[in-house]
């Protein structure tokens, strides 16, 4: 059985200090949570003080984003060797945040998906549709479109590496959420997709996270479906007792669905 995977995204949030007592408070509780895997995705400007405070735990780092280049006069960026030197495991790709505000499309998604798994990175690959385009019975045509799209030319051996989060855009940070039946029903449609393109085995191995307004209180009945595998949590992952709390309901609906 797969172990639910928890990333929490601090997006622009907490300074040197504030990152350092989170990450180390989220470490300590980890030791009775072996059956999740976490992971902490804070600014670029805090990684050097979260890797240090997660030091010895099986809490894992990532990055909000890169570049695709290796390197170069890209000044700003950060690519995908950067942050493995830094000590990321993972990053992520195409969050809706980015799409919104600086212009991330799926052909970029795609170009960074590449440069991540070059750098021996799991991608963290976000997809979703508008409140407009649910409202217009567009969803799967939207979610598709990203999914072959931003994994265009990846084999099958990248899939086992690749994460993909689908966050419905009008639930990124509103307090509202997808019902677990309406993530379920685009979870089942990522993962015959995938199927699809890449065989069963690649399939039933994806991991397939939810991420839009996640918190304590709805993580037990979204990880209890059978093709929700874990949560990219945004502003709920800002409080230690709460993004533990995260894990623990995962825990438990990861193990009623069996």
């Amino acid at each position: 059985m797969k172990r639910p995977l928890l990333a929490g995204n601090w997006k622009m949030h907490l300074t040197l200090a504030e990152a350092r007592a989170l990450a180390s408070l989220v470490a300590a509780a980890s030791r009775e949570l072996s059956e999740a895997d976490l992971v902490l995705i804070p600014p670029f400007t805090a990684l050097a003080e979260v890797r240090g405070a997660i030091a010895g735990s099986a809490v894992a780092l990532g990055g909000q984003d890169l570049f695709w280049e290796d390197k170069g006069a890209f000044t700003g960026e950060v690519s995908a060797p950067l942050l493995k030197d830094a000590g990321c495991d993972y990053v992520v790709i195409g969050h809706s945040e980015r799409r919104l505000h600086f212009g991330e499309t799926d052909a970029s998604v795609n170009r960074k998906t590449k440069a991540a798994l070059r750098a021996g990175l799991a991608p963290i690959v976000c997809v979703g549709e508008t409140l407009e385009e649910r409202e217009a019975g567009r969803t799967m045509e939207r979610v598709l479109t990203q999914i072959r799209d931003g994994l265009d030319g990846l084999g099958r051996e990248d899939m086992d590496r690749v994460v993909i989060a689908y966050e419905p855009v009008w639930a990124i940070g509103t307090g509202r959420n997808a019902t677990p039946d309406q993530a379920e029903d685009v979870h089942r449609f990522i993962r015959r997709r995938i199927e699809e393109k890449y065989g069963n085995g690649a399939a039933s191995c994806a991991i397939i996270l939810y991420g839009g307004s996640v918190k304590p209180a709805n993580t037990y009945s979204l990880l209890k479906e059978k093709d929700i595998d874990g949560a990219l949590v945004g502003g709920a992952s800002l409080e230690a007792g709460s993004f533990v709390e995260i894990a623990r309901e995962a825990i438990k609906g990861r193990k009623e669905r069996q």
